[in-house]
């Protein structure tokens, strides 16, 4: 059986992207974009994290995120400051500012999520969730064998 699985979830991450960024610019927020987003929804669940552990739970890699966490100091919505008890470690803490943003985020979320899953049963989507978890457990423990 030929599989499009990876297909399909690069396309619907590819459109939910775009979709994602045209509701922000049509609700006026500018603040963040998506994969700013990404970084905050991170530090909204855990702040005062180290860079690695926000380039895991996001998915973006620490190369891409250098660049991105600088220009979200600069516009003031994150700060960071070095461990104490790991002098080398970097943690990254939301602002005020960013704090204040959850509710506009859960709002696009939401938004987001009606249109993944419209038509959609609650049996489906708990089935499909359960399908994506697993999708991503194999990806995480995936060492190139």
């Amino acid at each position: 059986m030929k599989a499009n699985g990876g297909f399909l979830v690069t396309k619907i991450k590819q459109l939910g992207d775009r979709i994602f960024d045209r509701i922000l610019a049509g609700k006026d927020i500018d603040a963040f974009n998506g994969p700013q987003g990404r970084i905050l929804y991170v530090l909204w669940q855990e702040d005062g994290v180290p860079i690695k552990t926000v380039s895991e739970k996001s998915g973006l890699a620490i190369t891409s995120l250098t660049t991105m966490l600088e220009r979200m100091e600069k516009s003031g919505l994150i700060r960071k400051e070095q461990s104490e008890s790991d002098k080398r470690k970097t943690l990254l803490y939301l602002t005020d500012n960013a704090k204040a943003l959850r509710k506009e985020y859960d709002a696009v979320s939401d938004e987001m999520g009606k249109i993944y899953y419209d038509e959609f049963t609650d049996d489906e989507i708990k089935r499909f969730e359960e399908y994506l978890e697993r999708i991503l457990s194999n990806l995480e423990g995936w060492s190139g064998k």
